[in-house]
């Protein structure tokens, strides 16, 4: 295996051989009233129980289901929602973005731009997130093998950026599903980036209910620790007061008061496996 990259940002350092970092937050901005309340119980608890934590949230989702979907505020409005929380409570941010124009202001805000999942071969946005010289976090497509992020990684490279965040989502398993592979992780280790699991997108049932996605929360906590299981720097993790409600994506997001509890658990999952000595079977 590699040495492994460490990406620092401020006082968190985001590697494989490190704690686990936690980004979490919004699937997208509702109000702006909502984003503050989830940023700062997300921001309460992972001080009180020491995990470097990230902010992330959407300013306007472009790949909803249907076109009656909601989208978010835009990019405008959004961003200064983003900014407001990055001011008032110290927090890095993350938020994704789908158009080459969109790139430059985003990255005047976030300290960690997104290229989505299904956007991740779009060679023209790749080039426009690597001018910026921000941290970018690779969703790897739903739709491509561990090994294929190696080409989206020298995309990056060859344009001037080697400051880059993997992250598993989950691989398309027939119509309206999605699986992990939990040994694509260590196929994406051997690269040399710190590895990200977005354990709620994977749990997913794509365009299941027809005009949007379904999802089992129910399940997060199993698949969540698989992920940690493979000695990974962190997750990406969305939570909602009331899911139920949610303007996307609820039926996947942890309901926000089961937030402390989970991350509890996580954090001891983490110290435990990277306590562990690797042992060469070969």
């Amino acid at each position: 295996m590699p040495s492994q990259k460490t990406l620092t940002l401020g006082e968190i350092n985001i590697s494989n051989e490190n704690s686990f970092t936690l980004i979490g937050g919004l699937n997208v901005l509702e109000t702006e009233i909502m984003a503050l309340k989830v940023a700062e119980y997300f921001a309460t608890i992972t001080n009180k129980i020491k995990i470097p934590f990230i902010f992330k949230a959407s300013f306007d989702k472009a790949n909803r289901s249907s076109i009656d979907s909601f989208r978010g505020p835009g990019l405008k409005k959004g961003l200064r929602i983003l900014e407001k929380i990055k001011n008032e409570f110290k927090v890095p941010i993350l938020t994704d973005v789908h158009d080459p124009s969109q790139v430059k202001s985003a990255s005047e805000i976030a300290d960690i731009l997104q290229l989505p999942a299904f956007l991740s071969r779009q060679t023209d946005l790749v080039i426009a997130l690597a001018k910026t010289k921000s941290i970018i976090n690779i969703k790897k497509g739903q739709f491509l093998a561990p090994k294929e992020m190696l080409n989206i990684i020298k995309k990056f490279k060859k344009s001037g950026n080697d400051k880059l965040i993997l992250c598993e989502r989950g691989t398309s398993f027939g119509y309206n599903n999605l699986v992990v592979d939990l040994l694509g992780f260590s196929i994406m280790k051997k690269f040399g980036y710190p590895i990200i699991f977005d354990v709620t997108h994977a749990l997913q049932f794509p365009g299941g209910l027809g005009n949007a996605s379904a999802g089992r929360r129910e399940t997060i906590t199993e698949l969540a620790i698989g992920g940690l299981s493979q000695k990974i720097a962190g997750l990406f993790l969305e939570a909602h007061p009331e899911p139920e409600n949610a303007l996307c994506d609820g039926p996947c997001a942890l309901k926000l008061d089961k937030l402390e509890p989970f991350l509890k658990q996580m954090k001891a999952i983490d110290e435990l496996v990277k306590s562990f000595q690797k042992i060469n079977t070969e």
